[in-house]
């Protein structure tokens, strides 16, 4: 597991939207747009159904993850983190995480998922292996 630098755990915590690529049974990429967390070192999304991009990761976990900053870096070109990482798919946990990740997406109030008695659905865990980008994470 490559360590996590201040600079990229602050991208990673700042409620910024991420483009995750898994690989489709063909070998295509497969983009999804999701809210990322941090727990234990780890990156975790969740997911209430059993998508393509959770089908994706129970056969092949690879992932690569993309993080615009919204800023622009030091070369004035503009920041963003890319993460390259092993994943696992966790059945159960997803509505807590999701409703912790909802506190930062969509404001302190919200109740997320908004239904009663939501799946339990799946939670995704990447263990980042690798950092690049245009950014500080690079320095």
């Amino acid at each position: 597991m490559a360590d996590i630098s201040p600079a990229a755990r602050d991208l990673l915590e700042s409620a910024r939207l991420a483009h995750m690529v898994t690989i489709n049974p063909d070998g295509s990429p497969q983009v999804s747009c999701v809210w990322i967390g941090l727990d234990a070192g780890e990156i975790v999304v969740g997911s209430l159904p059993r998508n393509r991009k959770v089908q994706n990761i129970e056969r092949d976990p690879r992932v690569v993850l993309s993080v615009a900053s919204g800023r622009k870096a030091a070369n004035g070109l503009d920041e963003y983190l890319v993460v390259h990482g092993k994943a696992r798919v966790v059945a159960g946990g997803a509505p807590a995480l999701l409703q912790r990740l909802a506190h930062s997406y969509m404001g302190p109030d919200v109740k997320f998922p908004p239904m009663p008695n939501p799946p339990p659905g799946y939670v995704i865990r990447i263990e980042p292996r690798r950092f690049g980008g245009n950014g500080p994470w690079n320095a």
